[in-house]
């Protein structure tokens, strides 16, 4: 599922449209032949549309070596500027060219395991239901994504967002609690303050980009830290709230993620007054009204999030 190259006009004499896709995907790729096969063409003609731009700018683009390709200095100011101008062109013709408001196109949105698997997943079925011709690809991964460097249109995260160069949508407001199995408090006792956590069995996940082993909470005294230890631990969020409904630890995990199980008794919560705050936001690189596509999209997934049967549960704070 690739945009069609056949979609890039010539803009003047010296390079065109089809040559800043073409250097985009090698600069994603650092590979000539990755991006051949991302673009659906041969790499000699990956090669030549790459010299063609490096001539029309007078500038080395990329160091070609045996074994890999690195951009240049001048390649990455030139990549900074390739994307806004494809994502301008994008944007126009979303917004000028198509007058019956279909969308089309492909649309690659990333988020972690669990909200993209129980929640985002099944919004998406819904958005293709609604939009036929649009393709959608959903990577999910336990990791933080670069928007620009590895393609993605939207990403869905929980945190802040500290890359300057992108834009927050607010989903909902939330927040990381800590929890345990009623059994492990039965058995070790309730920690009394922020400090008695290191001195727990702390079921340590690391999500996307958090510090490993460092919980850092708000309070009614203002914001603590602890570190804390465990036994055991996971970058995934399922195996770690297994872990917990089975009495082996205290988890740190997202309001929504663990509602069902406070609700139904399987887990209690430890030092209710404390939180982490973990907003869930859609994370893009152009403002939504240089996107008509993006900003359909977006509403669409926020409207479904905050209300029906795969609505992100807000109400454990």
């Amino acid at each position: 599922m690739h945009r069609s190259l056949q979609s890039f006009q010539i803009v003047n004499n010296d390079w065109d449209l089809i040559d800043l896709k073409v250097f985009c995907a090698v600069a994603r790729r650092s590979s000539f032949v990755s991006a051949a096969t991302e673009l659906g063409i041969s790499p000699a003609y990956v090669s030549k549309r790459v010299s063609d731009l490096e001539k029309a700018l007078g500038v080395t683009l990329f160091h070609r070596t045996t074994r890999r390709v690195r951009i240049s200095d001048s390649g990455e100011a030139t990549y900074a500027w390739a994307r806004k101008v494809l994502e301008a062109v994008e944007g126009l013709n979303d917004s000028v060219s198509r007058t019956d408001r279909r969308l089309t196109g492909l649309l690659r949105i990333s988020s972690s395991l669990r909200l993209g698997r129980n929640h985002l997943s099944p919004v998406l079925a819904e958005l293709h239901v609604a939009h036929p011709e649009l393709e959608i690809w959903l990577e999910l991964m336990d990791r933080r994504v670069d928007l620009l460097a590895e393609d993605f249109d939207i990403d869905i995260r929980m945190g802040d967002v500290s890359e300057p160069h992108l834009v927050t949508h607010l989903v909902v407001e939330n927040a990381r609690v800590l929890c345990a199995a009623p059994q492990y408090i039965a058995k070790r006792g309730a920690p009394k303050s922020v400090a008695e956590l290191a001195g727990h069995d702390c079921l340590l996940y690391r999500e996307r980009h958090q510090t490993f082993g460092v919980w850092r909470l708000q309070g009614p005294q203002g914001p603590e830290s602890v570190k804390v230890t465990g036994p055991i631990g996971s970058n995934h969020s399922d195996i770690v709230s297994n872990w917990a409904l089975a009495g082996h630890g205290i988890i740190l995990l997202a309001g929504w993620d663990v509602a069902p199980a406070l609700k139904s008794g399987k887990l209690v919560r430890v030092l209710p007054e404390y939180r982490q705050e973990a907003n869930v936001c859609a994370v893009t690189a152009a403002k939504l009204n240089t996107s008509p596509k993006l900003r359909t999209c977006i509403d669409f997934i926020m409207k479904r999030l905050r209300k029906g049967p795969y609505a992100l549960d807000t109400s454990i704070r």
